[in-house]
């Protein structure tokens, strides 16, 4: 086991220029103004981001996975990949429970099977069951759930998205990384520091695996190694894979388009933290890409006033992209 003291980590020597990012895109489900389901917008999102060369990621966070009965989880799946085809699908798997719930594996198997059915690599979601004990003890769960798939995307979750979400210490991390089938995860603690730390783990164990940054307050993780899952990139997924492509080919214009996602990141995922959906869809909106602006009618809501400034965050988003009159 590789021991590394986080004082010895210098960020500087994480950074990888002109490195190949791989993205993957957190899916909105929109609303439309009567408070159902907009299917025609998600499916024209899952095409979009998808044709931007980013990795559409259905029945996350950012698709209220957590408020979705299991026959709409699998609808948001069946359309998903009717959209894409061949192409990749990403997308979550969640068992709801609550605090002292035991460890629900039967439940998990059967969100795989939902999953295997479309061809969908799984991320694991946290759930009270899963987390709960010490890390030894969620790894161990870890390696149950890895038995039943062929490959999977862990996920480790700040209680500022999700109150079962878990963050595991460095050494449990470690343990992650060597189930062979987990081919990467969604680092979603919000610190830069502790997803240094993996990184650096990671380089020193294991270069195949993928740290995927979902630090929507910190989306420049990508130049450290870093690839990422985000909510925010739901808002814009082609000027992420433009931000991307610059940074392969070391153009400086990354930097400017980096800064304008990032504003809309900070005044999204402000807190509540959870209402940055509202936020997406109203970005979406402002775009006229989706029918209304309405969140899932359960989950928590910003003010319309919010819609003023995402427009100019968005409009210094085309500039900097090098678009115009988009917003």
């Amino acid at each position: 086991m590789v021991h590394l003291s986080p004082d010895a980590i210098d960020p500087a020597r994480l950074v990888r220029p002109r490195r190949r990012i791989s993205g993957i895109s957190a899916i909105l489900l929109p609303f439309t103004g009567s408070g159902t389901i907009d299917w025609t917008g998600f499916e024209a999102h899952v095409a979009r981001t998808a044709a931007a060369g980013i990795t559409p990621a259905v029945n996350m966070d950012t698709g209220y996975v957590n408020l979705l009965d299991d026959a709409t989880r699998s609808e948001a799946l069946r359309r998903g990949r009717a959209v894409l085809g061949n192409g990749d699908l990403v997308a979550g798997a969640h068992v709801a429970d609550g605090p002292g719930s035991p460890f629900d594996e039967a439940a998990y198997a059967r969100q795989f099977e939902m999953l295997a059915a479309v061809g969908a690599t799984p991320v694991i979601f946290p759930s009270f069951g899963l987390t709960a004990g010490g890390d030894a003890e969620m790894i161990a769960r870890y390696e149950a759930l890895a038995r039943r798939v062929d490959r999977f995307i862990g996920f480790e979750l700040s209680t500022e998205f999700l109150p079962s979400g878990r963050v595991l210490g460095i050494d449990g991390y470690g343990a992650m990384m060597r189930i062979p089938n987990c081919i990467g995860a969604k680092h979603s603690s919000l610190s830069r520091r502790l997803e240094w730390e993996r990184l650096a783990l990671r380089n020193a164990t294991r270069p195949d695996f993928r740290v995927f940054t979902g630090n929507d307050l910190a989306i420049d993780m990508v130049r450290y190694g870093s690839d990422w899952l985000l909510g925010l990139s739901t808002a814009d997924p082609e000027a992420f894979a433009q931000r991307d492509r610059w940074w392969a080919e070391g153009d400086s214009r990354f930097d400017e388009l980096d800064d304008a996602l990032q504003a809309l990141g900070d005044f999204a995922f402000r807190r509540p933290v959870p209402a940055y959906k509202h936020s997406m869809a109203q970005a979406l909106h402002l775009r006229g890409l989706v029918a209304s602006d309405e969140p899932h009618p359960q989950s928590p809501r910003r003010p319309a006033s919010d819609r003023e400034v995402i427009a100019a965050v968005l409009d210094r988003i085309d500039r900097a992209a090098g678009r115009s009159g988009q917003s």
